[in-house]
């Protein structure tokens, strides 16, 4: 995000985790990030790491200690809730941890998210709902099931 013209990152470069990604998804995942090879300067994220069944998150362990030995120049981020961080993949990496504080407002984080979400043109899609023709939108509610 140093610049407006920086892209999002890539659907290879995010693994959401849920309590039903299995090992093969972290498997593939890890081996993209870990297992050198000439794909630039990606920067690699797991997000809710913390979701992770025990069995998974074990074998995502194993096989991040086997597979950093032989690159030691990887980018990954595992982001995780902080109320969660006593679960094991947390637990496991907690010697790596850092407390992140954004470096950016939120109106900048806002505009540079509103710059790559944009429709180029109007056009009959979605996005012409969504405030200035944004192509995503969060709708939400402090009453659960009122029809969103």
């Amino acid at each position: 995000m140093n610049s407006p013209e920086q892209p999002l990152p890539t659907f290879d470069e995010v693994l959401l985790c849920t309590p039903q990604t299995s090992a093969e998804q972290v498997g593939l995942f890890l081996r993209r990030c870990l297992i050198p090879c000439s794909r630039g300067e990606k920067i690699y994220t797991m997000l809710y790491a913390d979701e992770l069944s025990y069995d998974v998150s074990c074998r995502a362990e194993e096989l991040f200690q086997h597979l950093q030995r032989s690159n030691s120049s990887y980018r990954l981020i595992i982001l995780c809730n902080c109320e969660r961080d006593n679960s094991y993949l947390p637990s496991a990496f907690s010697h790596y941890k850092v407390h992140m504080i954004p470096q950016r407002s939120r109106a900048e984080i806002q505009q540079y998210l509103q710059h790559h979400f944009q429709v180029a043109q109007p056009s009959n899609s979605a996005a012409s709902v969504f405030k200035e023709r944004v192509c995503v939108g969060i709708v939400s509610s402090k009453r659960a099931g009122m029809g969103k």
